[in-house]
């Protein structure tokens, strides 16, 4: 059964809901250039404003999409470092985010919201259990992330995260800094880079879809992606002061916060 969101509220924002959610945005573009998890914020904040939990995510994915602009330019020297070859990922990545974002309108309301804290979670300990992955994989294959069957099983493991992120955006970016830490990947800032330009691409092939489908609300998206853009770019740099440690701790901080807050929900 097609999941139809309930009746969006009226068209036009007051400037109480408007600055909400240009904060709110703004700060959720900060989150995702430091770490991942800016969903925290923008997804419960516009459920809080009246939309149902299928609106608020196709709203939220679709308003945050022009972070990965800003968060793009602040990153554009560790965007030039990346390794060429896991630009490949975009395919798997982008593929999976059509399916994800099908799979969303074919889901309930009252399924989703079941759903979304399990996703959250899962993402979460993912991305703290990376480091002690990584060292036993490579410690067993000092090498291995650099043959070409183990970056098969990382166009596998994309075409997985798109399909999530298609699905649920919060927590994707959690989940693509885990996969590129066990590909043996170890510059935060260029991690963050390249989570950027393949979140871009799985949550823009989603973002046409909920377009196409008339699952967003647009006062919303038109203020959020304003906020989204300048949070990234600022983020970014911010990134770069605070270091790898910190930024670690504020993933897996958001992380559980995002789960904890959407379990108590219930």
């Amino acid at each position: 059964m097609l999941a139809v969101p309930t009746a969006h509220p009226a068209q036009s924002l007051t400037l109480w809901q408007g600055s909400v959610a240009l904060v709110v945005a703004y700060l959720a573009g900060v989150i995702n250039a430091l770490a991942a998890g800016g969903t925290l914020v923008t997804f419960p904040t516009l459920i809080w404003l009246g939309l149902d939990s299928i609106s608020a995510n196709a709203t939220s994915t679709v308003a945050l999409w022009p972070f990965n602009i800003g968060a793009g330019l602040g990153y554009w020297r560790e965007t030039m470092a990346i390794e060429r070859r896991m630009l490949f990922m975009i395919v798997p990545g982008a593929l999976g985010g059509f399916t994800g974002a099908l799979l969303l309108r074919l889901t309930s309301v009252a399924t989703f919201d079941k759903l979304v804290p399990y996703l959250i979670l899962f993402a979460t300990l993912l991305f703290m259990a990376n480091e002690p992955i990584q060292r036993l994989l490579t410690g067993l294959h000092p090498e291995a992330h650099h043959t070409a069957k183990w970056f098969a099983y990382a166009l596998l493991f994309e075409l997985f995260v798109g399909l999530y992120g298609g699905y649920f955006g919060a927590g994707i970016g959690i989940m693509m800094l885990a996969a590129f830490a066990i590909l043996g990947m170890t510059d935060i800032h260029q991690m963050n880079a390249l989570k950027n330009i393949l979140g871009g691409s799985i949550n823009g092939i989603a973002a046409i879809y909920f377009i196409w489908h008339r699952m967003v609300h647009w006062p919303y998206v038109a203020i959020m992606g304003i906020g989204s853009i300048a949070g990234g770019f600022s983020g970014a740099h911010l990134a770069r002061r605070i270091g790898r440690p910190m930024v670690r701790r504020i993933v897996i901080a958001v992380g559980f916060a995002m789960a904890l807050s959407l379990f108590l929900k219930r």
